[in-house]
């Protein structure tokens, strides 16, 4: 499976100069304003790039010279490596700068280190301002675009698509999900009647559970039943769910608690509950995809949930990049050395350190994590 092997971030808000060795489970942890938020936010700014779409994105982050280090930076440039099964890693570099009320993409590369150039990487695509080639497999020479090229926005979104490396990473980025706090109030759309149609993976608000949930049943009992059989550790009243039509082609769901005769509708959920049906569900769907980006996943969780949680995450894993922002001491009780990214300020820059990087082995003869973070042991503290 392609993945991310590594990321480097130059100018970006507090990450002037960050660099990290990614794994399949990174959880962030660190006091608020340590750049953990920033982190989630470049993976969703490559992947706005990667779908032709960096200059509205730039746009919503209110302008480069917003979102580049004060006046530290006079750019923003992200390194990033992917693995390529049987062959040498692609390695994509982004640079961006101001350029009047407005920016231009600076210098942009995507390169392979193959067998037959030891000493210099092969190119697939590089671009300096206007200046724009590729390499063309079906002729084996560079060339300048012949359409239209917008200059405000990649040259790997609008490589075309027949290119096989390029377009593997591509999509790889474009591919990038973010959830943030689930919206449960009364009339939000996890709470509502949906329809039912086929759904493997859910929406950022909770709008395709229902249908999610339904269409596992149907079609991937074996996951189906895990979800089941989660919420039965988790709640020990539960019996299961069930999804009874209101209408054509809408479904309701309800949950079945052997203390009551009748069951609850979603609307009768408590909020943590909500939340944690929709993580659960999350992150047991079989089309994960490639990177998961998850913010303060314990938002309304009961404190012995997490461990569940933590577990889920782990095998999640092994079927995406997951990146987790948490302020949850908690759940780093559950959590190993290895997928914990600690996230301090120094001088008012970020640094982030993986937890297994620091001699933690004594301590964790007598301390659980949580207690080895909250004595200071290995920062990410205020």
């Amino acid at each position: 499976m392609n993945s991310f092997e590594s990321i480097k971030i130059e100018g970006y808000r507090r990450l002037y100069d960050v660099q990290i060795n990614m794994r399949p489970l990174t959880v962030m942890i660190g006091a608020n304003g340590v750049g953990k938020t920033s982190l989630l936010e470049i993976f969703l700014l490559l992947a706005a790039s990667a779908k032709g779409q960096l200059e509205p994105k730039i746009s919503d982050l209110s302008g480069l010279s917003e979102i580049m280090t004060g006046d530290q930076a006079n750019s923003l440039a992200i390194s990033l490596s992917m693995s390529v099964p049987d062959n040498a890693p692609l390695d994509y570099y982004l640079k961006i700068a101001p350029k009047g009320l407005a920016y231009e993409i600076a210098l942009e590369t995507l390169t392979q280190q193959n067998d037959p150039y030891p000493l210099e990487p092969f190119k697939h695509i590089e671009a300096r301002g206007l200046d724009v080639t590729y390499f063309n497999p079906e002729v084996q020479k560079f060339e300048r675009p012949n359409w239209d090229h917008n200059p405000l926005e990649t040259s790997l979104a609008q490589v075309p698509k027949m290119y096989r490396q390029p377009e593997s990473l591509r999509k790889r980025l474009a591919s990038c999900s973010f959830y943030g706090a689930l919206n449960v109030a009364p009339k939000s759309p996890v709470r509502l009647p949906q329809s039912m149609r086929p759904v493997t993976l859910l929406g950022s608000n909770g709008e395709d559970l229902v249908s999610c949930l339904y269409y596992l049943r149907e079609t991937k009992p074996e996951r189906f039943e895990i979800i089941q059989d989660t919420l039965t550790a988790a709640f020990p009243d539960f019996e299961r769910l069930s999804f009874p039509p209101v209408a054509a082609g809408t479904l309701a769901m309800t949950w079945k608690d052997k203390n009551f005769s009748q069951p609850l509708y979603t609307h009768q959920l408590s909020e943590g509950t909500l939340r944690f049906l929709w993580l659960v569900t999350l992150l047991q769907s079989p089309d994960l995809t490639a990177v998961t980006l998850i913010d303060e996943p314990e938002v309304s969780l009961h404190p012995e949930l997490l461990q569940l949680l933590a577990d889920l995450m782990r095998e999640a894993s092994q079927r995406t990049q997951l990146i987790v922002a948490t302020h949850s001491d908690r759940l780093i009780r559950f959590l190993e050395p290895k997928e914990v990214l600690v996230c301090d300020v120094e001088d008012g820059l970020t640094t982030m350190t993986w937890g297994d990087s620091f001699d933690l082995e004594k301590w964790l003869e007598d301390y659980s994590l949580d207690q080895i973070w909250a004595m200071n042991l290995m920062g990410g503290r205020p």
